[in-house]
């Protein structure tokens, strides 16, 4: 298969080229790290047509960076220029796609797919949470939860058992007549399920980390461009994560659940304008979409960005997703929200 844009091939070996990077991202610290948004952006361009967007947006800023980030488009003076490439006339419009991960929501979706086995659950607790259990026991249960599925751990093997259960254990004392308590009880017997999951990150290292948001990114990446039963190559940014193994198996994954990726390289970023591309789009999503969560978000923004979000994101603040989220055209409202990754 062959796909054409502008009369130019956007294929490699008769399998289109998406390009791919990431930004926000701090590993399995989600609860401490500098971000509370991670998001995963790709384009679908022929590379001349994408080195000439990047020239363009260079000749319009003009800055003497040999490298332009996100960070130079998100500037207020250069807003013209964001807008610009966001708008639906803009460069990338119907080219280009972003997954988001609200960082917190995806903390308590695996703890409690871990535990419980429960979406449902999960997004229970995580709505209701911070407001029964205030904001410093809510902080509380997010961070021992992220302690608890990390891989790394610099202390006691058992320390973050230990301190997850004590810490709901202290939650459900404190609001055992509240509609979370039977949540609390369910985890609270599921202390055999963190055991074995603690004692199986110590018998060897592990392939797939529960907690990094890339890898199930990378995979609804590849089933959103190849819907309807296309075939598609990925190409991305270099990333210490993105090991062979682990490369191999989000292939193999794919091809499981029945998505057309026909494989994944890396490339070095400041080498392909497509790559440049989608780092700008990912970077200025989390930014907009982290604006939007915190309550402070800009309308015109927001608006502009909607149209490239996946409506797989993993996300679980409502208000924010009724402005963010893709809207269902026979509905006018926001499609639900999204519980459990696809990995």
């Amino acid at each position: 298969m062959t796909w054409n844009h502008g009369g130019r091939t956007v294929a490699v070996d008769g399998i289109p080229e998406v390009a791919c990077d990431e930004s926000g991202s701090d590993g399995e610290n989600l609860t401490g790290g500098n971000t509370d948004v991670f998001a995963h952006g790709s384009v679908l361009l022929p590379m001349d047509s994408a080195a000439g967007f990047v020239q363009e947006i260079r000749d319009r800023i003009r800055s003497p960076a040999e490298e332009y980030k996100a960070n130079h488009l998100l500037r207020e003076k250069h807003r013209a220029v964001l807008e610009w490439l966001l708008a639906p006339s803009g460069p990338i419009h119907g080219h280009a796609h972003v997954h988001l991960t609200e960082k917190a929501f995806f903390v308590v979706d695996r703890a409690v797919d871990l535990l419980l086995g429960d979406s449902s659950a999960a997004v229970t607790l995580f709505r209701q949470g911070p407001r029964t259990f205030g904001e410093d026991g809510w902080r509380e249960f997010l961070e021992a939860a992220n302690q608890l599925l990390r891989v790394r751990n610099d202390g006691e093997p058992q320390l973050p058992v230990e301190t997850f259960f004590r810490t709901v254990h202290g939650l459900l004392r404190a609001h055992s007549g509240t509609e979370l308590a039977g949540n609390l009880e369910r985890l609270a017997a599921a202390r055999s399920r963190a055991d074995a999951y603690r004692a199986g990150i110590l018998d060897g290292p592990t392939l797939i980390p529960l907690l990094n948001p890339l890898l199930p990114a990378i995979v609804h990446t590849a089933a959103y461009w190849s819907a309807g039963g296309r075939m598609v190559r990925l190409v991305h940014d270099r990333q210490n994560m993105l090991t062979p193994d682990r490369i191999a198996w989000i292939e193999e994954s794919a091809r499981q659940t029945g998505f057309g990726l026909g494989g994944l390289r890396l490339v070095q970023a400041g080498l392909d304008p497509r790559v440049q591309l989608a780092d700008f789009l990912a970077g200025i999503a989390r930014k907009i979409a982290s604006d939007e969560l915190n309550g402070h978000g800009d309308p015109v923004l927001t608006a502009l960005v909607r149209p490239y979000v996946d409506a797989a994101s993993i996300w679980g603040d409502e208000r924010s997703w009724a402005r963010l989220g893709p809207v269902d055209d026979s509905m006018g409202e926001p499609r639900a929200l999204r519980g459990s990754p696809i990995l």
